[in-house]
C-alpha cells in the first residue's frame, strides 16, 4: 500500500542550484585578494537576492533565542501552585462559613490557620498538608498541587509526562515509581559493566510508552535522558535561590511521596556521572511575562541549548566545518521548513562548487579557481561588456554577413561560443558511423564540426595594467582585472590566432598569466614603471614579427619608476624628467614597429589627463577615459577595433541579442 506525506525538502519541481551567480561571486572576492576558499564561505554567508545566506539564518537562531528568554519566565509552577492553593483556601472559607453544624471553637480554629498561613508558598502547601479540608472542592484543589507537582517533576525529565499523567490514578502512579526503579538499575548496570541488547529491549518491552521517541539502543536512551536532566539542571541553576528553595520544599509534596524525588534524584546522579560532557552547569536569565512550567521551562533550555548548537554549526567557524554538520531537522523545528530548505541549498550549493571542478586543491593543499572557473568568470564577464557596448552603441548593428575569416580548408569539433558554420558533410558522416548507419539519422553536439577559418590579421596584443598603490587605494583593483579576465577570454574564445600577453607594472613590471593576475593581492609598494611595462611589451612584439601589434595602457598614474641599465628600480615622486624621457624612448618603440596604442585613464588628475593625452597624440594614438563601470566594455572596444573595418563586436560575441546564426559565448 502506498502512503502519501507532504514533501519536507522544499519545492520539488525547483531547478537545481544555480553556480552561476555563485561562481560570479566568488571570483568577484577571489580578485579582491580573497583566497577561493575564503570567497566560497563569504559567499555562503551572504547568501545571493534569492537566497538566505547563513548569516540570515545565524540572525533568525539568535532572534529565536532571544524571545524564548524575553518572553517567558520560570515561575509558571510556582504560578500554578499559588493559584490552586489560592482555590482551595477560599473554598474552605466559604464552608466554613456556610457549615452551621461546625462549633464556633472548631470554626475560629480552622479560620486561625487559614489566616495565618505563611507566606511562601511552599511553607504554606507544607503546613496544609495535615490540615482536614471541610470543603470537597478545596481538597480536590489541594490534591491537584500533589498531581500537578509530581507531573511537572516527572516532565522535567521525560518530555511530555505533565499530559500524559492528567488524572492518573493510583496504579499509573505506580508504574511511574517501577519505571524509575528499574530505569535506574539498568543505568547503574551499564555503569558496572554494560547492559546487553536483550536487557535493553526487555526494558523497551515492559516501558517503552515512557519513551515515545523509541531510541535504538542504550546510547540514544542515554543521550535522550542526560540532554534533558541536564536542561533541567540548567533551569534549576537559572532561578534565584528563593525559587530553588521553594521548588525543593515542594517537590516532598509530589504525588504525596517523596520517594519520587529520591528516585529522580538518583536517577540525575547515574545520568551525570555516565554523561559528564553535557552542559550541568549553565544557567540562562528569563526576563519574560510567561510563566513556564518545570517541564516547559527544561523544554526552553533545551531549546536553547539548540539553537547554540545550531549557531555553531552555521557560524562554521571549527577546524573542518562543513555544512553538512547543520542539523536540518533541528533547525525546521526551531524556525520552520523555509529554513531548513535555505540550508539544505546552502549544503548543495557548496558540494555542488566542490564537485563542479570550477574549484581545485593545489599542491600546496590551498583551494584555486581552475581553468574551467576561469573560462565560465570570463563568459560572464564577456556578456556583460557585450551588453554595455551593445548600450553604448544606441542600436543594434546588423550582423555582419560572411565569414571572420576565409575558410582554412579544415575542420575542427565545435566548441561552446563558436559561430563558425557548420561543415554538414562532415557532421553528418560523424553521426552515421556513431550509430553504425541506423535510420533515422540524430546528430550529438559530438558529431558537429565547423569550417576553420583564418583570421583577417593576427594581433600580437599587450594588455599592461597598472598594479601601483594607487589603483588598489582607489577602488581600481578589481575593474582591472575584471578587464584583463574580459579581454583573455574574448581572445581565447573567439581570435585563437591572436597572441594576448599581460603585463602588470608597480613599482616593477611583470608578464603574468590570467590565473596569477586575477588572484594577486594589492601591492602597496609605491611606483608606477610604465617604462619597464613598455619594455616588456616591445620584447613581445618583436617575437610577433608578422603580426599587427596592439598596446593597450590601463592606467590611473605618471609614470613614477624606471629601470636603470644595472636593473633597479628608480623611483622619483613628483615624476622625474629622467623617468618621463625613458617611458617617452619606449613609447617610441613601439610606434616604430607600428603599434596601434590606446591609453585608458582612470581618475580625473588633470595633469594626468595632460600626459596621457600627449602621449596619445605623440604616437597617434587614442586616450579613452571610461568609467570604472565601463573599464572592460572600453578596452574590448578598442581591441576589436584594431581587427579592422570589418570587424564587429555583434560578430564576435555571438547572438546574445537574438536571431542570426551562432551560438552565444
Amino acid at each position: 500500500m502506498s502512503r502519501f506525506q507532504k514533501y519536507a525538502g522544499g519545492d520539488p519541481l525547483a531547478p537545481p542550484v544555480d553556480l552561476a551567480d555563485a561562481l560570479d561571486a566568488i571570483g568577484q572576492d577571489v580578485m579582491a585578494g580573497y583566497s577561493p576558499e575564503h570567497a566560497m564561505r563569504e559567499y555562503l554567508r551572504r547568501g545571493s537576492q534569492d537566497q538566505a545566506g547563513l548569516d540570515e539564518l545565524q540572525r533568525q537562531v539568535a532572534q529565536r533565542r532571544r524571545d524564548i528568554l524575553q518572553r517567558n519566565n520560570l515561575d509558571g509552577t510556582m504560578q500554578e501552585v499559588r493559584e490552586l492553593l489560592d482555590q482551595a483556601v477560599l473554598a474552605e472559607r466559604g464552608q466554613l462559613a456556610r457549615d452551621i453544624t461546625m462549633s464556633d471553637e472548631d470554626r475560629d480554629f480552622r479560620e486561625l490557620v487559614l489566616d495565618n498561613l505563611p507566606s511562601s508558598t511552599a511553607a504554606a502547601v507544607s503546613e496544609l498538608s495535615s490540615y482536614d479540608w471541610q470543603s470537597s472542592e478545596a481538597r480536590e484543589a489541594y490534591e491537584q498541587i500533589k498531581d500537578l507537582l509530581g507531573r511537572e517533576l516527572l516532565d522535567q525529565r521525560f518530555a511530555g509526562m505533565k499530559q500524559a499523567l492528567e488524572g492518573a490514578t493510583d496504579e499509573d502512579r505506580a508504574a511511574v515509581a517501577e519505571m524509575l526503579s528499574d530505569l535506574n538499575d539498568l543505568l547503574e548496570k551499564h555503569a558496572a559493566g554494560g547492559v546487553s541488547d536483550e536487557e535493553f529491549e526487555e526494558f523497551m518491552d515492559k516501558h517503552g510508552d515512557f519513551f515515545p521517541e523509541r531510541p535504538k539502543d542504550m546510547d540514544e536512551l542515554l543521550d535522550s535522558l542526560a540532554q534533558r536532566a541536564a536542561a533541567a539542571q540548567r533551569m534549576l541553576n537559572s532561578m534565584t535561590e528563593e525559587q530553588r528553595q521553594e521548588l525543593m520544599e515542594l517537590s516532598q509534596q509530589a504525588f504525596g511521596s517523596p520517594q519520587l524525588m529520591e528516585q529522580l534524584a538518583r536517577m540525575d546522579a547515574n545520568l551525570q556521572a555516565l554523561r559528564p560532557g553535557e552542559d550541568w552547569s549553565g544557567s540562562e536569565s528569563f526576563e519574560g511575562e510567561q510563566g513556564m512550567g518545570l517541564g516547559d521551562g527544561t523544554g526552553a533550555l533545551q531549546d536553547l541549548a539548540q539553537l547554540d548548537q545550531l549557531s555553531d554549526q552555521l557560524a562554521q567557524s571549527y577546524q573542518g566545518a562543513r555544512l553538512d554538520d547543520v542539523d536540518l531537522d533541528a533547525l525546521a523545528g526551531q524556525l520552520g521548513p523555509e529554513a531548513a530548505v535555505a540550508a539544505k541549498t546552502l549544503q548543495e550549493l557548496e558540494q555542488a562548487l566542490r564537485d563542479s571542478g570550477y574549484l581545485k586543491r593545489g599542491s600546496d593543499g590551498e583551494l584555486r579557481l581552475s581553468p574551467k572557473a576561469m573560462r565560465q568568470l570570463g563568459k560572464a564577464l564577456l556578456r556583460d561588456v557585450a551588453d554595455r557596448m551593445s548600450g553604448r552603441s544606441g542600436q543594434r548593428e546588423t550582423r555582419t554577413t560572411g565569414l571572420a575569416g576565409e575558410p582554412s580548408g579544415a575542420t575542427r569539433r565545435w566548441e561552446f561560443g563558436d559561430t563558425e558554420p557548420w561543415d554538414v558533410p562532415r557532421t553528418i558522416t560523424n553521426a552515421v558511423l556513431r550509430d553504425g548507419g541506423a535510420s533515422p539519422v540524430r546528430i550529438r553536439v559530438d558529431d558537429i564540426e565547423v569550417i576553420e577559418t583564418e583570421a583577417r590579421t593576427q594581433a600580437a596584443v599587450a594588455l599592461l595594467v597598472d598594479t601601483s598603490f594607487s589603483m588598489a587605494m582607489d577602488g581600481r583593483w578589481v575593474p582591472m582585472k575584471r578587464t584583463a579576465l574580459a579581454l583573455h577570454q574574448l581572445v581565447r574564445s573567439r581570435f585563437r590566432g591572436d597572441d594576448l600577453q599581460l603585463i602588470a607594472f608597480g613599482r616593477h613590471a611583470q608578464v603574468m598569466e590570467i590565473e596569477q593576475l586575477t588572484g594577486l593581492d594589492a601591492r602597496w609598494d609605491k611606483g608606477t614603471n610604465l617604462h619597464h611595462g613598455l619594455l616588456l611589451a616591445n620584447r613581445f612584439f618583436r617575437k610577433h614579427p608578422n603580426a599587427q601589434p596592439v598596446l593597450l595602457v590601463v592606467t590611473d598614474g605618471e609614470p613614477t619608476a624606471h629601470l636603470e641599465p644595472d636593473g633597479d628600480v628608480w623611483f622619483s615622486y613628483p615624476p622625474h624628467p629622467l623617468t618621463i624621457a625613458h617611458s617617452v624612448r619606449e613609447l617610441d618603440a613601439a610606434a616604430r614597429v607600428g603599434a596601434q596604442v590606446t591609453f585608458f585613464r582612470l581618475g580625473e588628475d588633470p595633469g594626468l589627463a595632460r600626459f596621457i593625452d600627449s602621449m596619445a597624440r605623440r604616437v597617434d594614438g587614442r586616450m579613452v577615459s571610461p568609467e570604472l563601470d565601463d573599464l572592460g566594455a572600453a578596452v574590448v572596444g578598442s581591441y576589436l577595433g584594431s581587427r579592422g573595418p570589418g570587424t564587429s563586436y555583434r560578430e564576435h560575441f555571438g547572438d546574445v541579442y537574438g536571431g542570426g546564426r551562432g551560438f552565444w559565448v
